[in-house]
């Protein structure tokens, strides 16, 4: 099951094409503000009380990565406009947490909006956030709806001085974050295939209303894990190709091979998909065998009552004159009968494999 908000978003009919609104639940009770400034040699980790305090960051020679959690106080986000020199529309997607995941080219930043999803193992859910992130010179814009993500270990590696981020630009850390939410896709995959396969197995041994429950919930979170990868395949490809100044010739070669990872995860969802509509008619199969079994049962018991009833109704009859009415051995003689027929049947029936 994919977790859903039940308030109602707000709606933006009749609203002028930049106007701030935010669309959708309100996840944390105050807006987090943090930075990482970097370079090769030195970081530097802080949380910012005021938005204003992120104006030093606008030309700096060292890598500043901010990041913005919580989305509802549009106060928040027209002062990091003002202070970055964001559009207004690039803002009310940032607002918007129904956008479709894309990437977007600005007069001197890169605008991407993605979703990052997670696996929540005991209530088998698949929990969906969305990340915009803001690529400018040396810097990086990200915003989230929460605290608490896929991003933690790039903020370890960032701190360890592990791997090439501390010596790449904000276009690697860009990649870096594209790269986590993307890996985390194939995690929430393999526990999806191994759902599948348990429910294949129960499909077999004793299908019921439950496993039809399942498949359709399946089927739903497979849905979104395709509506958060398929887009991105385009608008990755385009940064590969070098469509973009922000994006440096050394970073081109990982967003291919990123590329090549997404058009592994659509593979996957494809298959799964398949497999998961392969379920439905398994149940569909099982259930009629079943069926099948049953009848087949109480089409053996009726065909051996058939020609002992039709003895015992011609005996039951009361006409006056019946020749073996008189005899005395009338009655075990006609029991005899009527079990040499139900052995013949018997031996008949299972001479053609139908017991």
């Amino acid at each position: 099951m994919i977790k859903h908000s039940r308030k109602p978003s707000k709606s933006r009919y009749g609203l002028p094409p930049g106007a701030l609104i935010h669309v959708g639940e309100r996840k944390i009770e105050e807006v987090e503000i943090s930075f990482i400034d970097y370079d090769g040699q030195t970081i530097n980790e802080e949380r910012i009380e005021h938005i204003q305090e992120t104006a030093r960051f606008r030309e700096t020679h060292t890598v500043s990565w901010i990041n913005i959690n919580g989305l509802h106080e549009i106060g928040v986000l027209e002062n990091i406009g003002k202070i970055f020199d964001i559009h207004s529309l690039v803002l009310e997607d940032i607002l918007n947490t129904q956008q479709r995941p894309k990437i977007e080219s600005y007069e001197g930043y890169l605008h991407m909006v993605l979703k990052m999803l997670d696996y929540n193992v005991d209530s088998m859910e698949i929990v969906s956030e969305q990340v915009s992130v803001i690529l400018k010179n040396n810097l990086l814009l990200s915003f989230q709806e929460r605290p608490g993500d896929v991003l933690d270990p790039i903020r370890e590696r960032l701190k360890k001085g592990l791997g090439k981020l501390r010596k790449s630009g904000a276009d690697y850390l860009a990649y870096a974050i594209v790269d986590a939410i993307v890996d985390r896709y194939f995690y929430i995959l393999e526990m999806l295939g191994e759902r599948i396969e348990v429910l294949e197995e129960a499909l077999l041994a004793d299908p019921s209303k439950d496993s039809v429950k399942e498949i359709y919930t399946l089927k739903r979170q497979l849905i979104t894990l395709r509506h958060a990868v398929w887009p991105l395949r385009e608008a990755v490809n385009s940064l590969r190709k070098g469509e973009s100044e922000l994006v440096q010739e050394g970073t081109l070669i990982f967003f291919g091979d990123l590329h090549d990872h997404i058009i592994q995860v659509i593979d996957t969802v494809e298959n799964y998909r398949e497999m998961v509509a392969g379920l439905l008619d398994l149940y569909l199969s099982s259930v009629s065998n079943r069926m099948n079994e049953v009848m087949k049962v109480l089409t053996v018991i009726a065909t051996f009552f058939i020609p002992l009833t039709f003895i015992a109704g011609i005996y039951g009859m009361n006409f006056e004159f019946m020749p073996e009415l008189g005899w005395k051995w009338s009655y075990p003689v006609l029991w005899v009968i009527m079990i040499i027929i139900a052995g013949f049947m018997a031996s008949w029936f299972r001479k053609k494999k139908w017991l």
